[in-house]
């Protein structure tokens, strides 16, 4: 069978996506070209939460077929509704004849000028979202949304949530049954893979470099300082555990508005933690190799958490709280990690304690972990397909 020709709109090179964009382009059943509107600044990124301006040290664009799509806005920009502003995707989509389009979110300009090009050529339409009911809105905004949603989501030829979570955002909006692909979200899980190992044998190196005393369980935190992440639940938590006299400590990676907040609670309670500031794409699995599980504490603003991925696929479990998007996919208590009620440092702390006296368990469940998040890029890839065929069943039509 003749490969199908799919199109995804992408806002900019993201190093999340790189992954599934990979696994896509190696099937022979799909021809993919990624459609992007932008290359995001070193400054776009600080502003984002990094609180650091750089740009990531890997590579992005290998592996798959991409453009770059002329951005006409005034002000470019990735955070802004009118930054990202691409007309030429009406000439594009009717000169390819895709036999479809994925769009991924409905945040920018791009994605409406997309979503009407597909009308009006009669090419087959998906979207794919992570947002979900858990994320707190106002009822204002409820109350603007839902018409709108409820309009434009029945009209999509498929939708490709991430998880059960977003599933269900797109049931509530009126999305057919039939026509939802869950299309989770990966990672380049061989790169990690295979970073973790080679690491590995300089675990006792990277634990002297951090001030990481050798027989200790250390935890990580990995993520921007910013309040959705809640850094200061983890810093509390460890602060507590620890306070048992339990051989715990932990790692904070990344930067951002509150971590100066975050030392300074470290100092006063005098908890184990060291922080290694912000560590690049090519140098964040040395952090999973020190550390024995991620924390996640963040709230409902966390859609999904692909640092989880990360560290599964480097033979890390996790512990996320109730609220983050993955959890329901990813994380099995007692077997990939373990879910705690968001803001609950007592039961975090509680946690860290037990486990951080089952050193050999947290190692076996980080087997277990990597299984999992290994199956989640065939089953992305699987969705994909089998949303083509759906769609273009419908075409024949």
């Amino acid at each position: 069978m003749k490969a199908r020709r799919l199109a995804i709109l992408c806002t900019h090179p993201i190093q999340y996506h790189s992954g599934w964009f990979k696994a896509l382009a190696a099937q022979p059943k799909i021809d993919l070209e990624v459609l992007f509107c932008r290359t995001a600044t070193s400054a776009e990124q600080a502003a984002a939460g990094f609180a650091v301006e750089f740009d990531w040290d890997v590579a992005l664009l290998d592996g798959y077929q991409y453009r770059f799509l002329k951005n006409i806005a005034r002000n470019p920009s990735v955070a802004r509704f009118s930054g990202l502003d691409t007309p030429e995707l009406l000439s594009v989509i009717e000169r390819e004849t895709f036999d479809a389009v994925i769009i991924i979110g409905w945040h920018y300009k791009s994605a409406w000028q997309a979503l009407w090009a597909c009308w009006k050529t009669k090419t087959p339409v998906m979207m794919r979202s992570d947002s979900n009911l858990h994320t707190e809105r106002s009822l204002a905004k409820k109350i603007v949304k839902k018409p709108f949603y409820s309009w434009f989501i029945p009209k999509l030829d498929a939708c490709l949530p991430v998880g059960t979570w977003s599933r269900d955002y797109f049931l509530h909006y009126g999305a057919r049954p039939d026509r939802i692909f869950i299309v989770p979200h990966v990672v380049d899980v061989d790169f990690f893979r295979k970073e973790a190992e080679s690491w590995r044998p300089r675990r006792s190196e990277l634990r002297r470099r951090w001030h990481l005393v050798e027989d200790a369980t250390v935890f990580l935190f990995a993520g921007k300082f910013i309040p959705k992440k809640r850094p200061l639940d983890f810093v509390h938590a460890i602060a507590s555990a620890n306070s048992n006299g339990n051989r715990i400590m932990g790692l904070m990676v990344g930067d951002g508005p509150l971590r100066a907040a975050c030392e300074e609670t470290v100092r006063v309670t005098t908890a184990p933690i060291r922080f290694a500031g912000f560590l690049n794409q090519s140098e964040i699995p040395s952090a999973y190799s020190v550390a024995d599980a991620l924390v996640l504490p963040s709230d409902g603003g966390e859609t999904w958490g692909l640092v989880v991925n990360e560290a599964m696929a480097s033979g890390r479990p996790s512990l996320v709280s109730d609220r983050v998007g993955c959890g329901p996919e990813l994380i099995v208590p007692g077997e990939t990690g373990e879910i705690f009620a968001c803001g609950d440092t007592r039961r975090l702390a509680s946690l860290l304690g037990s486990y951080g006296k089952q050193r050999d368990r947290l190692k076996e469940m980080g087997v277990e972990a990597e299984q999992k998040t290994t199956q989640h890029v065939a089953a992305a890839v699987r969705a994909v397909i089998s949303a083509l065929d759906a769609v273009n069943q419908d075409a024949r039509k």
